[in-house]
């Protein structure tokens, strides 16, 4: 199928268009922008300069894609990106900023879902099929790796990491690392226990979770990890609680537990 530009759109000759793109009612499409086949631009959807998309996102109205970094010593005339992945879905009022850096990327992956008013700041990287819900907001520099769910409202510090399949609680205040896997939540923010129903939709079950959950207990009590059956998430967890942390890790409830 063509790409399909409505006649109210502005649209860059120095952008590019994949195939079967189409550019809704009053959107625009600025300098130095790549789409890639089968996006689709709602009404008043605004490209920035110096984004990449790959192929099949959606991005519904009053979005805005790769606009300046909230950060007063930036320069205007610095080249650096938002690069986007495949068949992500942006809804209403999404924004997210490109770098800060010369030639350095805002990232956000694949398969991913940020609902209304969502942000993402200068210089984050977001892993694959994760889910922002309403009004989740991150500074610059976050890391936050594949599957994570934030819950409604939630705000994070600049600098620290959300680690894989870690579920965050609605309203919570994130200003420390999120160990992978878990579930934090509360006021200041802890860890409360495994990710469970996000694990089970993974197919992490069986004897791969009861790896998980020992290791849920060892590090509770402060204890290694060395002991423990090297499955693919051990393995992983363990080289994330290795790779250097600007904020160090959020602690645990005192009672309960998985």
């Amino acid at each position: 199928m063509a790409t399909i530009i409505h006649p109210t759109a502005c649209v860059s000759e120095k952008a590019t268009l994949g195939h079967n793109v189409t550019v809704g009612p009053f959107a625009v499409v600025d300098d130095f922008v790549e789409l890639g086949d089968d996006c689709q631009l709602q009404a008043h959807a605004v490209i920035k300069p110096y984004v990449k998309m790959g192929r099949g996102n959606i991005v519904h109205s009053h979005v805005v894609l790769g606009d300046l970094p909230q950060d007063l010593s930036f320069n205007p005339d610095t080249v650096s990106w938002l690069e986007i992945g495949d068949d992500n879905c942006f809804r209403e009022g999404f924004t997210a900023h490109r770098a800060t850096q010369e030639n350095g990327a805002t990232r956000i992956g694949s398969n991913c879902y940020f609902m209304n008013h969502s942000h993402v700041a200068h210089d984050c990287t977001i892993g694959n099929h994760t889910i922002f819900a309403n009004n989740v907001a991150i500074g610059g520099f976050v890391d936050v790796g594949d599957r994570v769910f934030m819950g409604g409202a939630v705000v994070v510090h600049q600098f620290c990491r959300i680690g894989a399949y870690a579920i965050v609680q609605g309203t919570t205040g994130i200003n420390k690392d999120v160990i992978p896997f878990m579930l934090i939540g509360g006021r200041p923010a802890k860890h409360y226990r495994l990710n469970t129903v996000g694990l089970r939709r993974a197919g992490i079950t069986g004897a791969r979770y009861k790896v998980l959950s020992a290791a849920f207990r060892c590090l509770k009590k402060k204890q290694a990890l060395d002991d423990l059956e090297q499955t693919e998430e051990l393995s992983y967890l363990k080289e994330w609680l290795a790779a250097k942390s600007k904020r160090g890790l959020h602690g645990f409830v005192e009672v309960g537990g998985d």
